[in-house]
């Protein structure tokens, strides 16, 4: 299974993610962790992320594309994957399947949580408030989200043209969700036996 899990801050991707990746035998994979590894462990793609995120800038997609294709590659993730976070624009988008072009494969499947924006700013207020972030305002909760919008609906139609993607209600307990989530794949994973 090679998947991707898109989705609003928010809206539990992390956690769908682990699930997803446990029921599978899959690799979880977030951009934000292979940035972090990156960084910690010095390599040249770290070395260099890192000047731009001390300087509060975008990390740019080269350097991102380079960390992605590298995760992707190892030997765990030769069964299949999950990415959470990436691709985030259309650029990310061609250069994914030009790398598992290259390595003979491609997804089987993009996951979408859907969530109201008035829930979600509301669960990241809250989140917020417990863990101590000052920062998240409501106003930066609120362009946050805005942003994702505008970034994610051109993703979300492109992969809807391939058929490849599969909206589920992101709201809820963790438990309804995954549910959602695994009975969407199944049922792509059965109409696609039948093809």
């Amino acid at each position: 299974m090679r998947l991707l899990l898109m989705g609003p801050p928010g809206a539990g991707k992390g956690t769908q993610a682990a699930n997803i990746a446990l029921r599978f035998g899959i690799p979880a994979i977030s951009t934000g962790d292979i940035f972090r590894a990156n960084v910690a462990d010095e390599t040249p793609l770290g070395v260099a992320a890192r000047r731009y995120m001390d300087a509060g800038e975008y990390v740019p997609d080269e350097i991102t594309n380079a960390m992605v294709a590298d995760r992707i590659v190892r030997d765990d993730c030769r069964d299949g994957f999950l990415l959470d976070g990436y691709p985030r624009t259309q650029r990310q988008v061609a250069e994914l399947d030009g790398i598992l072009s290259l390595a003979g494969s491609r997804l089987d499947a993009v996951v979408l949580l859907e969530a109201d924006t008035e829930e979600l700013v509301q669960r990241l207020l809250r989140r917020a408030e417990e863990q101590g972030r000052a920062d998240d305002t409501e106003h930066v909760i609120r362009r946050r989200l805005e942003v994702y919008a505008a970034e994610t609906a051109p993703l979300a139609a492109h992969y809807t043209e391939r058929g490849l993607l599969d909206a589920v209600d992101g709201l809820g307990a963790v438990d309804e969700v995954a549910e959602r989530i695994l009975r969407a794949l199944a049922e792509r994973s059965k109409a696609a036996s039948r093809a």
